[in-house]
């Protein structure tokens, strides 16, 4: 089974960008996570990460027929991306989303998710954890 994860805005900057929201971990802290994941789980997972929209657009659409499953923290795009909405409705692969902290608890802009719109799984508050719950659960359902 081949997953994609897909990282947004800032995502990069874990461990410093607000401590005392997104934790101390690192960004190198959560792909060592994914990876370890995709060794014990036997699963063969692609880490994508951009502060751009229109790059995060392009790699969904790149992923047509060559994955099985999407995770995704669109981060600050979230509440604002209607294109990658639309790219994960274009490619139909089923998605998880992943929120670090506990949007729902935080400012009410960030109540809305369009991306989450089309997936059928939201974990949110779960620190980097998030990311490990969204692979297997993909595992879980469509595993091959």
């Amino acid at each position: 089974m081949k997953i994609l994860v897909i990282n947004g805005p800032n995502i990069n900057m874990l461990g410093i960008r607000e401590p005392g929201i997104y934790g101390k971990q690192t960004f190198a802290d959560l792909l060592s996570l994914i990876d370890k994941t995709a060794r014990e789980e036997y699963l063969d997972i692609e880490q994508f990460q951009s502060n751009h929209e229109g790059a995060i657009v392009d790699k969904i659409q790149e992923s047509y027929k060559k994955v099985d499953g999407i995770v995704i923290n669109p981060a600050a795009y979230t509440h604002t991306s209607v294109a990658i909405l639309d790219a994960l409705k274009s490619v139909a692969i089923p998605a998880v989303e992943v929120h670090i902290s506990n949007v729902d608890a935080r400012e009410s802009f960030r109540q809305i998710s369009y991306p989450g719109m089309y997936c059928e799984k939201t974990i949110k508050g779960q620190g980097l954890d998030g990311y490990r719950q969204a692979i297997l659960y993909l595992k879980e359902a469509y595993g091959k």
